[in-house]
Parts: structure tokens; C-alpha cells; sequence
């Protein structure tokens, strides 16, 4: 698997809104894991982030997603990441996290804020973009997603709102500027009040959403597992009032193995009530950040996501 730096994960999307030109007729793996195919199957176009390559050599799979910190960073291997991605006929979603994955003082909400107003990182996300705009394989940018998460996982997350949408729509015009080609995904988690850090019309091409199943958590707050559909309808109806495709940018579900069969069975169907839905990305990686009631990093790859 190609790494941007430190780590990364790709999506590209054919001229603009690559994600929807994906279409539907993909070849479909017979790749197992725990009895279950690691690519659901469905209609609707899937994507991995897969830092490990179990998907290297799995057919359809039609977006690629990479993460890379803003700084710190190796940017030339993104050349690397388009290689990979074009010999497997994926689109390439590239998520840019605002920070460094080293422990570093810049790593507080208060820095980044002063900093993007001053235009500390302009040159920084200048050479990211100026990259990704030499790259053949169609991209789709995605910078400080979830900022609507208050829970203190992103020194990004959280902010007034306007603070927030100014930070944003600086980045995205820079961004622009040098690579006026790649399209540009605004992607909350989807809780009630994303609304608010909404940026304006014509600084999003794509809105996308976090979906994970956690079946032990459905157990310990639900008293019952709660499906795929159930998680994302409040956050997709969030999303289709701004009337752009939308994607499953994060998705991922950890259980027994009849809760990850059925989760499996239910990603990548049509639903008539999800009709702006144009694909879902699989984070096939560990969780970095604990979850709540001590239930700690749920291990999302497809190999280790069944729990006897």
C-alpha cells in the first residue's frame, strides 16, 4: 500500500465529481474474512481507507482515501499514492487533517486558529494542493472534517462556527487557487446542529458523513444492535438539505458475526429514502481514539471485526 508520509489514504473522483462518476458496474471480490466478503456486496460504489493493503489486490473498489497531516509530512509520496491508485482504477479522496501526528505544543485548538488567521499554513496547504493538482488521477479534497464534534478529538472540532467557516473557506481558496480541478468535500460527523458550520454555497462539492457500528456500544445504550440505515438517516437528512451527493466518508462496524453480516448486507444497497447517497468508504484501520464506557479502540480492519 502507497503511504503519504507518515500514513495516508486516497479517494479521486473523475473531473470534479469523480465519486459520482464511479458509476455502479463494479466487479465484485470474493476476498473472505470470518465468512463475511470483505467488499459488500451492491450498487452503490465503495471505497477503503486501507493503510495495510488487504484491498491491494481486491476488485471493486473504486475510491481510494488517504490522510496525511498538513505538516511533517513526506508530500512527494502523494505521487506514489496516484501510481497506486490509477493501476487499480480508483478515485483518490484525500483527507487533509490540520496538524501534526507528532506531540508538539502547535497541536492546540487555540495555535491552529491564530495560525490559519495569520496565514501561518498557507504555504503549507499551497504545497499539498499544488501537488494534488499535477496528480492524473481525479481528487477529492477533505480538510477538518467532524468539525461538529464536541467530544475534543480535533483541536479543529468544536469551534464558534464562524470561526470555523472562516478557517474553511480560507483553506479551500487557497487550495483552489493552485488546483482548481479537485473537487472539495465539506464532511461533518452529522449530530444534530452540523448545520451551524455549514460554509456557503460554492464551498462544497460533496457532503460527507461518519457512520460506525459499534455493536457493543448499540447494547450498552440502546439496550439493542441498531442497523446501518437507522444510524444514518438523522445525519443524511442533515445533509440533503444542502442538496449536493453525499457519501459515507468514514464507515465502519465492529460485533458478532451475525451484526457484521447484516451490517455488511446493508452498506452498499439503494435505499429510495437515500437517494443522494453515491458511496460509501470503509476505514479499515484500528480506532485511534477510545470510545466512551471504557469500551476502547474498536478494531475496524475487516479481518479483525468479528467478535466471538
Amino acid at each position: 500500500m502507497a503511504k503519504v508520509g507518515v500514513t495516508m489514504s486516497l479517494s479521486h473522483n473523475p473531473a470534479k465529481l469523480g465519486l459520482l462518476a464511479v458509476g455502479c458496474a463494479l466487479g465484485l471480490s470474493g476476498a473472505q474474512a470470518a465468512g463475511i466478503s470483505i467488499v459488500p456486496d451492491g450498487p452503490t460504489p465503495f471505497g477503503v481507507y486501507d493503510p495495510g493493503g488487504d484491498f491491494a489486490d481486491v476488485g471493486g473498489v473504486a475510491v481510494e482515501h488517504l490522510f496525511l497531516p498538513w505538516e511533517d509530512v513526506a508530500l512527494e509520496t502523494l505521487f506514489d499514492a496516484d501510481v497506486y491508485a490509477r493501476a487499480r482504477d480508483r478515485v483518490l479522496l484525500v483527507t487533509i487533517e490540520p496538524w501534526t501526528w507528532s506531540r508538539d505544543e502547535r497541536n492546540t485548538p487555540e495555535f491552529l486558529r491564530r495560525s490559519i488567521g495569520e496565514g501561518v499554513y498557507d504555504s503549507n496547504m499551497l504545497a499539498i494542493c499544488g501537488i494534488l493538482g499535477q496528480l492524473q488521477s481525479p481528487v477529492t479534497v477533505r480538510w477538518g472534517h467532524e468539525m461538529d464534534d464536541d467530544r475534543g478529538q480535533f483541536i479543529w472540532a468544536g469551534w464558534e462556527p464562524e470561526d470555523y467557516i472562516r478557517a474553511y473557506r480560507h483553506v479551500v481558496d487557497l487550495c483552489r487557487s493552485v488546483a482548481p480541478e479537485v473537487a472539495v468535500m465539506w464532511s461533518p460527523l452529522g449530530d444534530e446542529g452540523m448545520e451551524t458550520y455549514w460554509p456557503g454555497e460554492g464551498y462544497a462539492d460533496i457532503v460527507g458523513l461518519t457512520v460506525f457500528g459499534l455493536q457493543a456500544y448499540d447494547q450498552l445504550h440502546h439496550d439493542r444492535d441498531r442497523s446501518f440505515e437507522e444510524i444514518l438517516a438523522p445525519r443524511y437528512a442533515r445533509a440533503a438539505a444542502f442538496g449536493l451527493p453525499i457519501v459515507v466518508a468514514e464507515l465502519g462496524f465492529v460485533g458478532e458475526e451475525a451484526y457484521v453480516a447484516k451490517w455488511n448486507d446493508e452498506v452498499r444497497q439503494e435505499y429510495p429514502e437515500f437517494s443522494d447517497l453515491v458511496g460509501v468508504v470503509y476505514f479499515n484501520y484500528p480506532e485511534v481514539h477510545s470510545w466512551p464506557d471504557n469500551l476502547g479502540r474498536p478494531d475496524w480492519r475487516v479481518h479483525h471485526r468479528v467478535i466471538e
